[in-house]
């Protein structure tokens, strides 16, 4: 490692395992990369270390910053409210919603009018052209009210 500051070294691995963070994405090379990192930081710092204390140095950064992900990135991230927790759920969006009936509901099933579609609902018996309203979900069958239209 003559032609080469070990410390170098470091960063390249940093460099190598933050990369393949990118091409393979699940948090976990990237932590470890910046252990890798903050061990170049330290051998630009201290040159004279050792490669076994180099070894348990970086075991010790790449516990401590999976660590701090876990218990400081972690929950932040899954708490943040994106806005988009129904996005691929469209039923769930149409609750509250009001719609009308294109069949009749008949021992519970029916189909509703939705948009330029029909989706099943189920619900109590109700004539055609009955305003519903979407109470809740299950599957591809959203459940209804009835809806007094005054």
């Amino acid at each position: 490692m003559s032609d080469i500051a070990l410390h170098y070294l470091w960063w390249i691995i940093a460099l190598a395992l933050i990369a393949g963070e990118v091409m393979l994405p699940g948090y976990f090379m990237l932590w470890i990369g910046i252990a890798a990192a903050a061990m170049g930081i330290v051998v630009f710092a201290v040159p004279d270390l050792g490669p076994l204390l180099q070894a348990v140095l970086f075991t010790v950064f790449a516990f401590a910053s999976c660590f701090a992900y876990w218990k400081l990135v972690r929950p932040r991230i899954d708490r943040t409210p994106s806005g988009n927790e129904r996005l691929n759920r469209r039923g769930e969006q149409m609750i509250g919603q009001r719609y009308v009936l294109c069949e009749p509901i008949v021992q519970g099933r029916g189909k509703a009018r939705v948009g330029d579609g029909m989706w099943l609902v189920s619900g109590p018996d109700l004539p055609l052209g009955a305003s519903v309203e979407v109470i809740g979900v299950d599957g591809t069958t959203l459940r209804v009210k009835a809806v007094d239209v005054a």
